[in-house]
């Protein structure tokens, strides 16, 4: 199914699906390369833009939570741009939604600019940072609540959490590290639109996404201190649970070996005394209180 929206001269028009019919539509109705047309086909492209006398192709990936699975992943939102009309293809949630919020209000609303392509494409760019950023801030309270939790004594819900959010992390670096050249590429100049007087709102758009990418390293870095710390953490209550266990073995040791040596079938001295197994238990609690003590002396407890 295609949506096609009309605001003025401008024409939106949203493509969800990438199939046969709604690529012939494309072929018939608009003259852009085959190559565009075929990587629109393919569902696995590196992000790009495509630079063309009269229209721009750009190919970009941005995140969605999966609540299903509590992963972030990645869809690829295609755009083609041109002076009049601005063609999105792909399922991405946030294109939906601004796409029937603009139908609904019929205006863009962007500082009270006219209704062109590239005011609609800078509009369509900053909701998907918007929703990065959104995205961010959960991984933040995500952090938050690693470095609380990671002193409890129960530590599967804290590893999980770890591992998730490290995932998480190593995805959107992944989506957007490759794209930052290309944004950096419109507030420079080397992309131009077709409407001037924009250059403020495209330093906007990569103010925000160095803010989200920046904000990705400081988060990879910071996973990383609360994972070693809680490593260090589990590994220190793990020599201490050895130790006590250790200290209960050193101590049960002797007894062992002196029940064993009294429990034998043989002639043993005093063994007629009817007060042996009193001194029997007295010299073992004896035992019992020097090895502690020396244990103690040695701080080794």
């Amino acid at each position: 199914m295609i949506d096609q929206l009309q605001i003025g001269n401008l024409r939106w028009i949203h493509i969800p699906i990438a199939s046969e019919s709604n690529m012939d539509f494309l072929r018939t109705h608009f003259d852009f390369h085959p190559l565009d047309i075929e990587d629109c086909e393919s569902k696995v492209q590196r992000p790009k833009i495509d630079i063309y006398d009269d229209y721009r192709f750009l190919i970009l990936h941005f995140p969605y939570f999966d609540k299903a699975l509590k992963f972030i992943k990645t869809k690829e939102v295609k755009i083609f741009w041109g002076p009049d009309y601005v063609i999105t293809l792909g399922t991405h949630w946030v294109i939906r939604t601004l796409f029937a919020k603009t139908k609904e209000e019929a205006d863009l609303d962007v500082d009270e600019l006219p209704n062109t392509s590239d005011v609609l494409l800078y509009s369509i760019m900053d909701s998907l940072i918007n929703e990065s950023l959104k995205l961010l801030n959960m991984i933040e309270d995500s952090l938050d609540h690693i470095s609380r939790d990671m002193f409890e004594k129960k530590a599967e819900g804290t590893i999980e959490r770890i591992s998730i959010t490290r995932k998480n992390l190593v995805l959107l670096n992944t989506a957007f590290k490759p794209q930052l050249r290309l944004f950096q590429k419109f507030e420079s100049g080397v992309i131009r639109g077709f409407t001037e007087g924009l250059e403020d709102y495209w330093g906007n758009i990569l103010d925000s996404y160095q803010k989200v990418y920046d904000s990705i390293e400081d988060y990879q870095e910071l996973i990383q201190g609360l994972a070693l710390t809680f490593d260090s953490l589990q590994a220190n209550k793990t020599n201490e649970i050895m130790k006590v266990l250790t200290v209960f073995s050193s101590v049960l040791l002797p007894l062992t070996f002196l029940t064993g040596y009294f429990g034998m079938n043989v002639h043993l001295p005093y063994q007629n005394n009817p007060l042996s197994t009193y001194i029997l238990t007295a010299g073992m609690i004896l035992l019992i209180f020097g090895l502690l003590y020396y244990f103690k002396r040695r701080k080794w407890i």
